[in-house]
């Protein structure tokens, strides 16, 4: 059975939550030359067609699904939301699975996955939680599912490498915004309408620089147009020399992470650097850099990505809330974008497609 009726709660009320670094379960990648970064990317990379999902209409089926961590009791604040935007919430057979510091064994994630991509009857796919997991069940991901019937796709953290994955293989728009496993304390009114906005509507979304986010103070005056790419950094950086990091020639990158000091921001962009990954990029989006630790006398995690970004020659905007953080704002991954620092702000083309009623 592919999928069953959701009900707001979890089975029992007993789902723990679980806090995993991310860096303990992620080796680092082994160092790639320029070619290698380059050679998953499709030799037609900036001339295919881009596709754009069918924006979502109430009434529609979507389905949650959990390719990398177990959520928790917040699932059901996010299916309320959803259920509020007019949508039937349905739940991927395995959701409420535990394996380890998985949602159910790989096979069960990949399963549910492909269930989702592959019923008809579906229009968006949301990510329950994120965390850990996805790398390891991306390869079997079905994409003549997701080529014949391309569908609204949320989720960020661990889901860029789904982003990336769903980009090179069908240049499927997919939407950087918040688990189904909602937190409170990070996404309030404002931010429950800029989902809806970009999944159900055709307008642009503009973001504005927020000077209060650490990584506002990462700047290089500038305008710069190009597709958004990109995502959590981490997952772009353990993505080298895969299937699943977009070729970001003449795109604005989108970063952002957690829980990582100043130096690890300073490696994973050298290493994206050192593969040639960002060699003709067009400029650079920050989101969120949230709970960096400081340390007296170092710098700070905005300081070492304003040391590794500036000299790249190209625009850098940040103080985004898009993120771990809170405030969090979804943003389509793969339409247009333009940076502006003068003005502070994102510009993003939408990322689907309103279809008349039959």
């Amino acid at each position: 059975m592919a999928s069953t009726s959701l009900t707001v709660g979890l089975v029992g009320g007993n789902v723990r939550a679980m806090k995993i670094s991310r860096r303990s379960l992620i080796a680092t990648a082994a160092a790639a030359g320029a070619g290698a970064a380059m050679a998953a990317a499709p030799a037609d990379a900036q001339t295919r067609k881009v596709i754009r999902p069918a924006a979502l209409r109430p009434g529609d089926r979507v389905r949650v699904v959990a390719p990398a961590g177990v959520p928790d009791t917040r699932l059901a604040r996010g299916i309320q939301i959803l259920e509020g935007f007019g949508l039937v919430v349905e739940a991927g057979a395995h959701l409420y699975d535990r394996f380890g510091y998985l949602a159910g064994t790989d096979e069960d994630r990949l399963a549910d996955l492909n269930a989702a991509f592959g019923d008809p009857g579906i229009k968006g796919v949301f990510a329950a939680r994120g965390g850990y997991g996805t790398q390891r069940i991306i390869d079997g991901l079905d994409l003549a599912a997701v080529r014949r019937d391309p569908r609204v796709v949320v989720g960020f953290s661990d889901l860029t490498v789904l982003s990336g994955r769903l980009w090179n293989a069908a240049r499927l728009v997919s939407f950087y915004g918040p688990m189904v496993n909602w937190t409170d304390s990070r996404t309030g009114p404002a931010e429950i309408e800029s989902l809806r906005k970009a999944i159900m509507t055709d307008e642009p979304t503009v973001l504005t620089r927020d000077p209060a986010e650490p990584s506002a103070a990462v700047a290089v005056p500038g305008t710069a147009t190009g597709r958004l790419l990109g995502g959590n950094l981490t997952m772009l950086q353990t993505s080298i020399d895969t299937e699943d990091l977009p070729d970001l020639r003449g795109a604005i990158l989108l970063i952002e992470d957690t829980d990582e000091s100043a130096y690890s921001y300073d490696r994973m962009l050298t290493h994206l650097i050192r593969a040639g990954a960002l060699r003709k990029i067009a400029g650079v989006a920050i989101g969120q850099f949230t709970n960096a630790p400081v340390t007296s006398g170092q710098w700070t995690a905005a300081q070492a990505v304003q040391d590794r970004l500036g000299g790249l020659g190209v625009p850098v905007l940040g103080g985004l809330r898009i993120g771990h953080g809170n405030g969090q704002l979804t943003v389509p991954l793969g339409t247009r974008a333009t940076i502006d620092t003068a003005a502070a702000t994102l510009t993003v083309q939408p990322g689907v497609r309103v279809v008349p009623a039959a």
